[in-house]
This record gives C-alpha cells, structure tokens and sequence, in this order.
C-alpha cells in the first residue's frame, strides 16, 4: 500500500522545526530556570514564614556572679538561675580586690560574697573579688537600723566600746546595757556634724563622717 498522501490530504506527523527554532525555545527555557532560582517575582507566595534569627549569647554564666545573677545558699554557694528556687540573693556589684581595699558595696548590701575563681575552666577577668549580695526574700540585714550586713549606713544603731570601737546593732533591740547610738547623718567632714553630735562614726563613700546621737528611752 501506497503510504503517500495525496496533495490535498493533512499529514500525520507534524513537521520538523527547524534547528534554528529549537535552539531558540531551549534558550529561552534555560532563561526562565535561571530567572527563577535567581530572584523570584514580588508576585510568588511562601508559606515557609519567616526564618528566625539565631539566638544571642546568653549572658548566663560569662562572668561568674556577675552583676544581676543569683546564687544558692549554703556551705557552697553556686551560681543559679535567678527564677530557680535553689536562688537565696542577688548581685548588686561585683568588684576586684578586698571589700576594705575596693569599692564600697551599695547600702542595700546584705552580705559580702569572697569569689576566688581559679583554674582553666575560670570564665572571665573577674577571677577574684568580691560580690555584694542582697536577699531574695527578707531578712534583709543591711537595712537601716535591722542591726547586720556589711556596711553601716545612716539610720544604723551602733554601741560605742573604750577601744574607740564601734558595733552595730538593731535599733529595736531592747536588750544590753551598753549605750547605743543612731547615726542620723552623714558628712564629708566632722566639721560638717550638728553641734549635738554624740558619737563620729566612721563609714564608707564619699561622706565617710556619720554623725550619730545617744539614743534614750529604748
């Protein structure tokens, strides 16, 4: 059988482009793939939300009892988080040195920490000093006139020894025989005192003068 096609019959296969044509339509797909991995139209939807940034670096344990940190309670004080139930005080500063030889502590302070960091695995310059600490919860000693903590600040009790001494007490305290004085004030110079001044006590910052009177009547 004749496979030929009369003149006025359609054909069967379609007719081959030429090769210019093809090479034309695969550059033109190659160009579209590579518009497409390069930069997506405005128009494209992703539904992948956005990726979140990577998380900062958390301050938590850089220095070791740093300022804002927390810390335990007991023979060995460690370094907790603040929201833990194991944290008992704060950081209020943390200074290098010795307490009598450094900064003074801010009059909040309820107690002094020793922090001696040694050792390779020591997280920062502040490898010894000395931290000062707040409670968590009352009892807060440094409070004026509760009679404890590290520093004696205005509104403090004190009893005055023959040594030239002098102790803190609570202002409350109703016991003991030895007299007592309040410090109502503090100055840069005894100069500065009230004339009924009983008693110059001496204290830390910059007005290192407390001016304290007999306390009567407790």
């Amino acid at each position: 059988m004749d496979e030929r096609t009369s003149p006025g019959a359609r054909s069967r296969r379609p007719a081959p482009l030429p090769a210019r044509v093809l090479l034309a339509v695969a550059t033109a797909v190659v160009a579209l793939l590579l518009t497409a991995c390069e930069a997506p139209g405005p128009t494209v939807a992703d539904d992948r939300g956005p990726v979140p940034a990577p998380p900062g670096p958390s301050p938590y344990g850089v220095v070791f009892l740093g300022p804002g940190d927390c810390s335990s309670r007991g023979p060995v004080i460690r370094e907790v988080f603040c929201r833990s139930e194991k944290a008992a005080a704060t950081v209020l500063a943390r200074h290098l040195g010795t307490p009598p030889s450094g900064p003074p502590c801010p009059d909040a302070t309820d107690f002094v920490l020793h922090v001696s960091e040694t050792g390779t695995g020591a997280r920062s310059r502040l490898t010894t000093g000395y931290a000062c600490m707040r409670n968590l919860e009352p009892p807060h000693p440094g409070d004026p006139g509760q009679g404890g903590g590290p520093l004696t600040v205005v509104g403090d009790c004190v009893t005055a020894s023959r040594a030239g001494e002098v102790t803190e007490t609570a202002c409350a305290d109703a016991g003991g025989r030895a007299p007592r004085y309040r410090v109502e004030s503090a100055v840069r110079r005894r100069a500065q005192c009230p004339d009924d001044t009983d008693l110059f006590v001496s204290l830390r910052g910059e007005r290192p003068v407390g001016c304290a009177r007999r306390s009567t009547g407790w």
